[in-house]
């Protein structure tokens, strides 16, 4: 088992520094670079914003991304507290079961 674990473990490591140097050897070095946009034609509103956001400043959209997220699952666990208090699970007050 030892032994499988090393191999396997050996064999990660040889494709992670090799990986690089055969997408380099496939040509993926001298390839034309790519745009990356979003497609605003059919949407309207927060989404459009949200899609010319994307479009116009990637940095300004990490940023964003980059709060909204913890601000989200903030938002997520409140309602989640809410929602168990609700219906009867009280996770403040825990007594501890094994002595």
């Amino acid at each position: 088992m030892k032994s499988r674990l090393s191999k396997l473990w050996w064999s990660l490591m040889a494709m992670i520094v090799l990986c690089p140097s055969f997408a380099l050897a496939a040509g993926g070095g001298g390839a034309a670079p790519i745009v990356l946009v979003a497609d605003t034609r059919k949407l309207s509103g927060i989404l459009a914003w949200w899609a010319n956001l994307y479009n116009e400043s990637h940095f300004q959209f990490m940023i964003l991304t980059v709060i909204l997220i913890p601000v989200t699952g903030v938002i997520f666990g409140v309602l989640a507290d809410i929602i168990m208090s609700w219906i009867g699970i009280d996770l403040k007050s825990r007594d501890l079961a094994e002595h």
